[in-house]
């Protein structure tokens, strides 16, 4: 990618990372006894263990179709990657949006593409080879950050410059234009969540014990986990079996 409009246009609009609920420790990569806080009521959702897939909606109709690193595909073929099936995945979705935003903002449609030979756990979603997405949250940015420096741009990113929907505008959003949301499993009281590193592992168990968006019945249907989020998306984290799994299991073998 040699365009710099290409360049801050890709930085501006990768998704930033998610905590996990749990903090990391740095040493092992397993848990720490630091859950995160949660406020008020808190938004459980399926997190879908395939690739990230973006959508960036330009003001004057333009796209651009991107992985989480990189832009794969722009409208008309000017980009062309094949990279993962995320093009092939988003492509016809990307043809029917229409710029929504009166402020001539870029908008970003976040979308999880997975089954077909994505990852390890492809076979858990599908056992013929199925493809499918699930939008996860939608942002927008006003173009004047393109004009700046790339890494002055990276550093805005990730201590949240992108405006994010709430729950309410990203149901609407995705009822208007007719995209499937990863599953919304149930909405809970922040003091309700478990602070201890195995009761969250009992309570990923309860809420989640298959996946909710298999392809086909061939699927192996162990999910990967679940997303925690505040209605206005002001606080989120990601809890998921392995890394309960594996820490409990470590913690087990120093007895």
């Amino acid at each position: 990618m040699t365009s710099p409009y290409l360049a801050a246009l890709n930085t501006a609009t990768k998704y930033p990372s998610i905590p996990t609920y749990h903090a990391l420790d740095p040493k092992n990569g397993g848990l720490l006894d630091r859950p995160t806080t949660f406020e008020g009521d808190v938004i459980l959702t399926e997190k879908v263990d395939g690739t990230n897939g973006r959508i960036v909606l330009l003001p004057d109709g333009d796209y651009f179709i991107g992985s989480r690193e990189e832009l794969l595909y722009a409208k008309g073929d000017r980009i062309e990657n094949p990279a993962l099936s995320i093009v092939e995945a988003l492509k016809p979705l990307a043809d029917r949006l229409k710029p929504r935003d009166e402020h001539g903002q870029i908008v970003m449609f976040f979308l999880e593409v997975y089954g077909r030979k994505i990852g390890g756990a492809a076979k858990q979603y599908t056992g013929h080879g199925s493809l499918g997405y699930r939008l996860f949250d939608i942002a927008c940015l006003l173009p004047d950050v393109l004009d700046w420096p790339r890494e002055q741009i990276s550093t805005w990113r990730d201590n949240g410059g992108q405006r994010f929907c709430t729950e309410a505008t990203l149901q609407r959003a995705a009822e208007a234009e007719a995209i499937e949301l990863t599953p919304r499993l149930e909405t809970v009281p922040g003091e309700w969540l478990p602070t201890g590193i195995e009761d969250m592992a009992a309570f990923l168990a309860g809420r989640l014990p298959v996946t909710r968006v298999a392809l086909d019945e061939g699927a192996g249907h162990q999910p990967e986990g679940i997303v925690l989020r505040t209605a206005d998306r002001s606080v989120i984290a990601k809890a998921r079996f392995q890394d309960y799994t594996r820490t409990l299991k470590r913690r087990a073998n120093r007895r």
